[in-house]
C-alpha cells in the first residue's frame, strides 16, 4: 500500500472526484466546462499523492497548496452552475461542504509542513 492510500483527504478526494465525474457525465455541460471540472476534481487526488511521495517538506507543501487550489477552482466552477441554474442549490451544498472539509484538511497539511 502507498502512503497516500492510508490518507483520509486522499480517500476524500477520491470520493469528491468520483461525486463530480458521475455529475458531470449525468448533466448537459458544454465541453469546456465539464472538461475544466473533471481536471480539476482529479488534479485534487493526484496532487495529494504526488505530494505524498516527496522527500522534502517544501516539494510535499507545495503539491498539497496546489491540490487545495485545484478544490477551490471546483467550488468556482460549482458556483457558476448553481447561478446558471445547471446545479441545483441542495447539490451545490452537498459539493460544498466536502470541497470544505477537504480544503481544511488540506489546509492542516500545508500548515503542519510550513
Amino acid at each position: 500500500m502507498f502512503d497516500f492510500e492510508k490518507l483520509e483527504v486522499y480517500k476524500k478526494a477520491k470520493f469528491f472526484n468520483s461525486e463530480i465525474r458521475h455529475f458531470v457525465k449525468s448533466t448537459k455541460l458544454d465541453p469546456t466546462t465539464k472538461d475544466q471540472l473533471r481536471r480539476a476534481s482529479f488534479s485534487v487526488v493526484l496532487n495529494i499523492a504526488e505530494g505524498s511521495g516527496r522527500f522534502t517538506k517544501r516539494d510535499r507543501r507545495n503539491f498539497y497548496i496546489i491540490s487545495r487550489s485545484s478544490i477551490f477552482e471546483c467550488v468556482a466552477i460549482l458556483d457558476v452552475l448553481k447561478d446558471e441554474q445547471v446545479l441545483d442549490e441542495s447539490r451545490y451544498q452537498k459539493f460544498y461542504l466536502n470541497a470544505e472539509e477537504i480544503s481544511k484538511m488540506l489546509f492542516a497539511m500545508i500548515k503542519n509542513l510550513g
